[in-house]
């Protein structure tokens, strides 16, 4: 297993219930999750303890897709999810794992991710810019408030 990590912190203008649910709804998560350039397809996801779930990522420029999925290990509604996260491809070996909290603060919401076990094939540093993109995505989703009327 890869020493390889990444940590986030930002705070969102959006509830943590929002917040949460960009991560356990596939809708949601495949409009934010792939950094710019690529487009996502959720094939399943089970957000339960114990569910899985599964997606790729395909480049636009390309055409090139590589997948990959997990498991739900720990979810606490609206505060936190821990899961993990595995290549399909034999070439990208190991698990990694993601672990998500929110609270709840007077403008929105903190939020840290971290991401452990990336393989030692990927660059930290590609790693760590996909997941900026990603949650500028994120922010862009949730921070909007928009009346159906």
């Amino acid at each position: 297993m890869s020493d390889n990590k990444v940590s986030f912190h930002r705070v969102l203008k959006a509830s943590p219930e929002k917040v949460y649910r960009a991560f356990t709804d596939a809708l949601a998560i495949a409009s934010w999750l792939p950094p710019y350039g690529f487009l996502c397809t959720v094939h399943e996801m089970n957000a339960q303890v114990g569910g899985t779930y599964k997606m790729s990522f395909q480049n636009f420029t390309t055409g090139h897709s590589h997948s990959f999925g997990g498991t739900y290990l720990e979810l606490k509604p609206n505060e936190f999810l821990k899961y993990t996260d595995q290549f399909d491809d034999p070439n990208m070996p190991g698990v990694m794992t993601t672990t998500v909290w929110l609270q709840k603060t007077s403008v929105g919401t903190d939020l840290k991710v971290e991401q452990e076990g990336i393989p030692a094939m990927i660059p930290v540093e590609m790693c760590y810019l996909g997941w900026q993109e990603s949650l500028e995505k994120l922010t862009k989703l949730v921070e909007p408030e928009i009346p159906d009327a």
